[in-house]
């Protein structure tokens, strides 16, 4: 029995160097948006906007503010645990972001090792 090969499917070499020549376009796209991306700033709030955070997009932290009212020298916890919500959720922001934008770009097909 003789094996068929689907239309669309011959060419050979002319087939590999196309798909070769969208991974590379594929490549240097995700290459500019990385790097897009780690020049973007990223700010999230906690405590009603009571602390403030920007994160760059390497995930760098920027800056914090805290607005006065928030800072109680008796209840040191619950300022802890709203900047680290704000950073939390600056760090998300980073990262959804870059999966969301990153997916335009695939197609949706996750890259390991990429983003």
């Amino acid at each position: 029995m003789k094996a068929r090969i689907p239309k669309n499917m011959g060419g050979g070499a002319q087939n590999m160097n196309s798909m070769i020549r969208q991974a590379q376009k594929m490549q240097d796209q995700i290459t500019e948006l990385q790097e897009d991306i780690e020049q973007r700033d990223f700010s999230a709030t906690a405590g009603g906007g009571a602390v403030e955070v920007t994160v760059s997009g390497k995930k760098v932290l920027k800056s914090l503010t805290l607005k006065p009212e928030v800072v109680d020298p008796e209840d040191i916890e619950m300022l802890q645990d709203l900047i680290i919500s704000a950073v939390n959720e600056a760090v998300n922001k980073v990262e959804a972001t870059t999966e969301e934008e990153m997916s335009k770009i695939t197609g949706g097909v996750s890259l390991p090792g990429l983003f």
